[in-house]
């Protein structure tokens, strides 16, 4: 009975100068673990005589229920001092003033936006597709079929038989023809996916579909809007030129250029001297596609255009390669501002 006095003065000792999680656990294993000091109380029981093992046992149970709480209220202490010197290293100065700098929209999303409200002067509503089509819209009903040599122009990413990344965002002229009747005046913003990767494209990039479904609907028209678009997004003295092209879903179809507005149509490096810088495509719904929405083409027309969003950002603020649109890199983001 004297050792246990004895032990449990040098183990109250001890505890007082423990300090730290790490002295605490020493302090464990060297007393209250398997081959802890207290442990070795209990295997001394077989010399013990007979007679003195229940009230030997019993002892040694009170001994260690004691020193667990001990040790137990100082792990508690210990907590409490850690979690206080953590709150105070961690604690902010609220009167400090702030240096926290405001932020600024993505170039994309500030051409984004600023064609969006251009169109949306004009009249235009917006709808957003799904990016996962189905061959039927993003292909087929588009007038290009299974055989239809236009599938070769777009490297597509497929994720079934019938499922793929969209290539553009003209399946979404079939969503809306589907569900409206003309007259019809709608972008179709969003994300498209090719397989296709250099200074000019990405596998990824933003396109702005364009279409509009009505009575006695020209070409003229298509180039009114487009020219009011290239004065808005710009220069004032931007002017359009069309020249013919071949799209399977318009027919006539042109592709559009813009006068040059870095040298006014003179010739400089940016539009390679020749005066027209090439900024999208369009041209007039094909009758077939207006069928395959379940319009009469005797009776409607329509235009439609498509913009590469990232190639008019990189047009207006002088961007040589694409890449430098995904990288994050805060030195080049925080140029731009709304």
């Amino acid at each position: 009975m004297e050792n246990f006095e004895a032990l449990k003065a040098q183990y109250q000792e001890e505890l007082k100068s423990v300090n730290g999680k790490e002295e605490l656990g020493a302090f464990w294993q060297k007393y209250l673990g398997k081959t802890g000091q207290i442990q070795d109380l209990m295997k001394k029981m077989k010399d013990v005589p007979k007679e003195e093992k229940p009230e030997y046992g019993k002892k040694v149970n009170e001994v260690r229920t004691w020193a667990q709480d001990l040790y137990q209220a100082k792990a508690d202490e210990i907590k409490l001092q850690e979690e206080e010197k953590r709150y105070k290293a961690e604690a902010i100065d609220v009167t400090i003033p702030s240096e926290a700098k405001v932020g600024n929209l993505h170039p994309i999303t500030l051409v984004k936006q600023e064609i969006i409200e251009i169109f949306a002067g004009m009249g235009f509503e917006i709808f957003e597709g799904p990016e996962i089509e189905d061959d039927d819209h993003n292909f087929t009903r588009l007038n290009v079929l299974k055989d239809h040599p236009a599938r070769d122009m777009q490297d597509t990413f497929w994720l079934t038989e019938d499922l793929l990344l969209r290539t553009h965002t003209s399946p979404g002229q079939i969503r809306v023809m589907d569900k409206k009747k003309p007259p019809i005046k709608v972008l179709v913003p969003g994300r498209v996916f090719r397989s296709d990767s250099d200074a000019t494209h990405s596998p990824m990039f933003s396109q702005m579909e364009g279409l509009v479904v009505d009575k006695n609907i020209t070409l003229c028209d298509l180039q009114g809007m487009l020219d009011e678009f290239v004065k808005n997004i710009f220069s004032s003295d931007a002017r359009t030129r069309l020249r013919p092209s071949y799209f399977p879903f318009t027919e006539p179809s042109v592709e559009v250029d813009v006068s040059c507005f870095e040298c006014g149509g003179k010739g400089c490096p940016l539009c390679k001297g020749t005066g027209w810088i090439e900024v999208l495509g369009g041209g007039v719904v094909n009758n077939k596609v207006l069928e395959n929405c379940n319009i009469d083409p005797n009776e409607y027309s329509g235009i439609a255009f498509g913009i590469g969003i990232e190639r008019i950002t990189m047009l207006k603020y002088g961007i040589n390669h694409m890449g430098v649109l995904f990288e994050n890199d805060v030195n080049f983001l925080k140029q731009f501002k709304a």
